[in-house]
């Protein structure tokens, strides 16, 4: 099964600085046939102004994934933590029992990211953080793990049953991934456009996927995909 969520209709609100679109209920956007995706309860399109950003706020039992598609953005945190991370680039943040940060951008050009919330399976653990790079180029014509919570996976870990990955797909080429028929897939193109079981999904549409053992995707254009994998 396969839901298509265009991005022309999202929630979400153009707050000047921020330019937000929701793809589940948040904040002042709602729609109960949109709460969560298995454990994925948010996936948040910023785009994010120059010299602005979220201000210093708290966080607890939540496993937060920032994807940087252009831009950078700076995360500070009650922990101590600082730290850059740039386009192609991914930061974890596990709350875990409750932690502060902030997330600004400090450079001359507006950031664009995706904001992923994921549901721990685990908690009552102290809160962490961490970021990595993930060389577009070492992605190409597969999916990489880019945060997990599953064992053996060379990625972030986070505190889930749960994995984000990514993609780089040149126009006419095909890759699988072994979901498995209980599991659930959330899958945005950041760039490009690709076809999954006969549905067109265009750059920042969201397709919700079920019921699929293996699932195919062909990339139409040129193309850059995160996808998570939850139960």
């Amino acid at each position: 099964m396969i839901e298509l969520r265009p991005f022309s209709k999202l929630g979400g609100e153009n707050h000047g600085w921020l330019d937000a679109k929701h793809h589940f209920s948040f904040a002042g956007y709602h729609d109960p046939d949109r709460m969560h995706w298995g454990n994925l309860r948010v996936w948040n399109d910023d785009t994010i102004q120059p010299g602005t950003g979220f201000p210093t706020h708290p966080h607890r039992d939540m496993e937060i994934i920032t994807y940087v598609r252009t831009g950078a953005i700076t995360h500070r945190d009650s922990l101590g933590n600082e730290g850059r991370t740039e386009a192609g680039d991914v930061q974890v943040m596990s709350a875990g029992t409750g932690i502060r940060h902030s997330e600004w951008n400090a450079e001359d050009v507006a950031t664009t990211l995706f904001q992923i919330w994921i549901i721990p399976t685990r908690s009552g653990e102290a809160p962490g953080w961490g970021a990595r790079p993930f060389p577009r180029d070492d992605r190409a014509g597969k999916f990489v793990v880019l945060a997990s919570g599953q064992e053996g996976d060379d990625a972030l870990p986070i505190r889930t049953d749960a994995r984000v990955l990514g993609a780089t797909i040149r126009k006419g080429e095909t890759i699988e991934y072994p979901l498995g028929e209980r599991r659930k897939a959330y899958l945005v193109p950041a760039t490009g456009a690709v076809e999954i079981d006969g549905t067109r999904v265009n750059a920042r549409d969201g397709a919700a996927i079920s019921d699929v053992e293996a699932l195919r995707v062909t990339a139409l254009e040129d193309s850059e995909v995160v996808m998570v994998d939850t139960v």
